[in-house]
C-alpha cells in the first residue's frame, strides 16, 4: 500500500449552474462595426467574459488581417460575441458560413501551425439554413442601442470546462460532471515541491514492499512444505503485493507518461489525466493493480477463514487443504469479475502523482462501490473471524490442561496471528480512512481548486458583476 499525504486547505464554496444571460456592449476589437452592437456572456464557447474571449481569439487575428476568407471574421464573432436578443433566443451561425470559412482558411492556418478547433467543428451548426449572420429577426429585437443605465446582478456560472482541459468527444471523458473534459495533470492539489516529495516517497515504499514480499515468496519456493494450511494464504497474499508494489515502482520510473495525456499546443490543450481504456499501458496498469489489490484483500479473508477452521472446529492441515481449490476460485474469481466489470464500465483513471492507473481517483461513485465497499466488507468479515478464532484458542489455553510444549505452540500460534493481523490491518485501515476522508471532502477540494485557478484556466465562478444596461 502506498499512503499519499494530504497537504490541502479546504474551504466551503458552493457553485451552481449559471442562470440568465445579460446583454452588454461588444468590446472585442475584431468584432467592432458589426450589424449588431450587443452580446452576452458566457458565449457559445464557454468564455465567461469578453476579456477571456479576446485572449482566445488572438491566434485568429493573422487570418482575419490577411482576409483568407470574407466569412471568417463574422463566423468568429458569431461564436465569441454572439448577437444578444431580448427574447432570449440563442442565434447560431449556419453550417454553410462555417464551411466557407474553414475551407478558405485551413491552409493558411496550417502555415501558422494552427488546426481548426474541435469546438468550432461545422457539424455542430444548423445545416438547413443559408442566411447571413445575424438574421434579420435578431437585428430587429436584439441589437437596439440600450440606455447607459447600470445595475448589479449576480452571475452563477457553475463549472465550465476550460479549453485547455477539453478532450476529443469520442473518448468519453468526464470531469466534475462535464463531458469531454479531464482533470489537469499531474495534480490539481499538490505543489511542485509536494509532488516531488510524494513521488519519491511512493518510489521508496514500493521498493521496500517489493523486497519484503519477494523475499517471502522466494522463501516459500525454497521450502514449500514449510508453509502449510492454515498459513499458506500468506504466500498468495505476498504474491499479490509483489505485483502491486511492482506496478507502483514502474509508475515511479515512468512518472506521468502513462497516467497523463500529452500536451497539444496546436489545439491549445494542456496535459490532462487519462481516462478509459484507449491508453493500453494505462489499462494494463489498472488491470494488474486493481486485480491484485482486491485479490490480496480476499486472500487475507481466506487466511482468517483457515485460522478460524483450525481454531474453532479444530480442522487439521489436511482437511483445510482439501478446500484449496475453492479458496483459489474465490480469491482469483471475484477480483477478476470486478476488474472485467470496471473495464466494461470504462472507469479507469490515471493518477498523475504515482504514475499508475486505478479507479476512484476523480470518480467518487467508483471509489465508493468498487474500492471502499469491497475493502470494508473484507475487513469486517476478516476481523470477525479473527476475533472468534482468538477467543476460541484463548479458551482452550485457559480451560483445558495442556503440556508445556503444546501450551508454548498454542501461544506462538496466537502471537503469529495477532502480529500478522496488526501488520496487515493498520496500513489497510489507514488507507481506508484516507479514502473516506477524500470521499467526504472531494467536493470542497474541487471548488477550492476552481476558486484558486479560475483566472489561470478562465473558469467562471460565483461572483457579483457590474452590467451596463
Amino acid at each position: 500500500w502506498v499512503l499519499q499525504p494530504l497537504f490541502i486547505t479546504c474551504g466551503s464554496l458552493f457553485i451552481e449552474s449559471h442562470s440568465e444571460f445579460s446583454c452588454e456592449p461588444i468590446r472585442l476589437r475584431m468584432c467592432q462595426d458589426l450589424p449588431y452592437n450587443t452580446t452576452f456572456m458566457p458565449n457559445l464557447l464557454n468564455h465567461y467574459d469578453q476579456q477571456t474571449a479576446a485572449l482566445a481569439m488572438e491566434p485568429f487575428h493573422p487570418m482575419v488581417n490577411l482576409v483568407c476568407s470574407p466569412d471568417l471574421r463574422m463566423f468568429l464573432c458569431a461564436l465569441y460575441a454572439p448577437v444578444c436578443t431580448t427574447y432570449g433566443r440563442v442565434s447560431m451561425p449556419c453550417r454553410s458560413l462555417c464551411l466557407r470559412a474553414k475551407d478558405e482558411c485551413h491552409k493558411l492556418m496550417e502555415i501558422f501551425g494552427l488546426s481548426w478547433p474541435d469546438d468550432m467543428e461545422c457539424s455542430r451548426y444548423e445545416s438547413y439554413c443559408d442566411e447571413p449572420y445575424p438574421r434579420q429577426e435578431d437585428l430587429q429585437t436584439g441589437s437596439e442601442p440600450t440606455d447607459q443605465s447600470s445595475m448589479t446582478v449576480q452571475r452563477d456560472y457553475g463549472f465550465w470546462c476550460p479549453r485547455e482541459l477539453k478532450v476529443d468527444p469520442d473518448l468519453g471523458y468526464t470531469f466534475m460532471g462535464k463531458k469531454d473534459c479531464s482533470a489537469p495533470c499531474p495534480s490539481m492539489f499538490f505543489s511542485q515541491q509536494e509532488l516531488t516529495f510524494t513521488r519519491y516517497f511512493i518510489g521508496v515504499i514500493s521498493i521496500v514492499c517489493l523486497s519484503a514480499t519477494l523475499f517471502t515468496f522466494l522463501t516459500f519456493l525454497i521450502d514449500v512444505t514449510r508453509f502449510r494450511y492454515p498459513e499458506r494464504p500468506i504466500i498468495f497474499y505476498a504474491v499479490c503485493y509483489v505485483m502491486v508494489s511492482l506496478v507502483f515502482f514502474l509508475g515511479f520510473l515512468l512518472e506521468d507518461r502513462v497516467a497523463c495525456n500529452a500536451v497539444s499546443p496546436a489545439q491549445f490543450r494542456a496535459s490532462t489525466i487519462t481516462q478509459g481504456s484507449h491508453n493500453k499501458a494505462c489499462t494494463l496498469f489498472f488491470m494488474v493493480l486493481y486485480f491484485f489489490t482486491m485479490a490480496g484483500s480476499v486472500w487475507w479473508v481466506i487466511l482468517t477463514i483457515t485460522w478460524f477452521l483450525a481454531a474453532v472446529p479444530k480442522w487439521g492441515s489436511e482437511a483445510i487443504e482439501k478446500k484449496a481449490l475453492l479458496f483459489h476460485a474465490v480469491a482469483w474469481g471475484l477480483p477478476g469479475a470486478l476488474t472485467v466489470t470496471l473495464l466494461a464500465l470504462n472507469k479507469i483513471e490515471g493518477d498523475g502523482i504515482s504514475g499508475v492507473c486505478f479507479i476512484g481517483i476523480y470518480d467518487i461513485e467508483a471509489l465508493r462501490w468498487f474500492v471502499l465497499a469491497p475493502l470494508c466488507l473484507n475487513v469486517a468479515v476478516g476481523v470477525s473471524l479473527l476475533l472468534v478464532g482468538i477467543v476460541a484458542l484463548n479458551r482452550v489455553r485457559m480451560e483445558i490442561p495442556l503440556e508445556k510444549e503444546n501450551q508454548t505452540k498454542l501461544v506462538k500460534f496466537m502471537i503469529r496471528m495477532g502480529v500478522f493481523s496488526v501488520l496487515y490491518l493498520v496500513p489497510l485501515l489507514t488507507v481506508i480512512g484516507c479514502y473516506i476522508y477524500e470521499h467526504t471532502y472531494r467536493g470542497i477540494w474541487e471548488t477550492t481548486w476552481m476558486d484558486e485557478n479560475c483566472r489561470r484556466y478562465h473558469i467562471p465562478f460565483n461572483q457579483i458583476v457590474f452590467v451596463i444596461l
